[in-house]
């Protein structure tokens, strides 16, 4: 174990032998650190988190500290960082407001400079925060979702698989996955390149082209757009894209927008 003798390491901590802690680095309570974590100078770890193997908490980030919840009492909740996650600088992720509840990331995550992750947000596989993007409480994002830089997204609201964020868009209802989206709250089309890079085949992305203007141009209210396309819907990112429609949404999905192009 490499813990540098300026880091200060709360007793009830447990870390890996094979982990590294570098010089002033705070943890603060029963945090959980597994094998080959890498902990850099200054970033601070509190609370009941867990960091999985490979994880890299770079400078001044601040994992598993109190939610910001007016609501808060101080209930014993938890934050949990999968496999090979990296957190950058003046990154935040918050733990739980809910007793025993839980702030989750997934894994092969990358939470970049100034991003912040708010109280029991659920987060999946492979999701890419640009500087200042922000996740405020109670948000699920899928896996891959890219959230580009200055991006913020509603309490409460869904980010489906592969969706692609624009710089500065304002997410206050949920959007569908493999859909792109600018400014506020308008979808802009389908997120091919995306598609393309994991290695979805060319049946889906032209199927996704093809759903979205039929659901997204259609002109005809979403509910009676998506009942239309049912029967006629042959690929697994075409089911995925049913099946969000199919769960309950707190904040409502995105309709159809007249600005709207493919």
């Amino acid at each position: 174990m490499s813990i540098h003798p300026t880091a200060v390491v709360d007793p009830k901590a447990e870390i890996d032998p094979t982990a590294d802690i570098g010089p002033y680095a705070v943890i603060d309570g029963e945090v959980i650190i597994k094998p080959n974590v890498r902990v850099y100078a200054h970033a601070y770890l509190t609370g009941w988190t867990e960091i999985a193997e490979n994880c890299e908490i770079h400078p001044f980030a601040v994992v598993g500290h109190l939610p910001q919840d007016f609501h808060f009492k101080g209930e014993k909740s938890y934050c949990r960082i999968g496999p090979r996650t990296v957190v950058r600088e003046h990154a935040t992720i918050h733990r739980s407001a809910n007793a025993e509840g839980e702030t989750v990331i997934g894994a092969d995550c990358k939470l970049l400079c100034g991003t912040h992750v708010g109280h029991d947000v659920v987060m999946g596989d492979g999701v890419t925060l640009i500087p200042f993007a922000a996740v405020a409480g109670h948000c699920e994002i899928h896996d891959r979702v890219i959230i580009s830089n200055g991006a913020g997204i509603h309490q409460f609201a869904r980010v489906g698989t592969l969706a692609m964020i624009g710089g500065s868009s304002m997410i206050g209802q949920d959007i569908p996955p493999f859909f792109t989206t600018v400014g506020p709250c308008m979808l802009s089309g389908v997120n091919v390149i995306g598609m393309k890079r994991a290695s979805l085949p060319k049946d889906d992305i032209n199927e996704m082209r093809r759903l979205f203007r039929e659901v997204y141009r259609s002109g005809r209210p979403l509910a009676k757009s998506i009942e239309s396309v049912r029967e006629n819907v042959h690929t697994p990112s075409g089911n995925l894209f049913l099946a969000f429609f199919d769960h309950p949404s707190k904040r409502g999905v995105v309709g159809p927008r007249r600005a709207a192009r493919d």
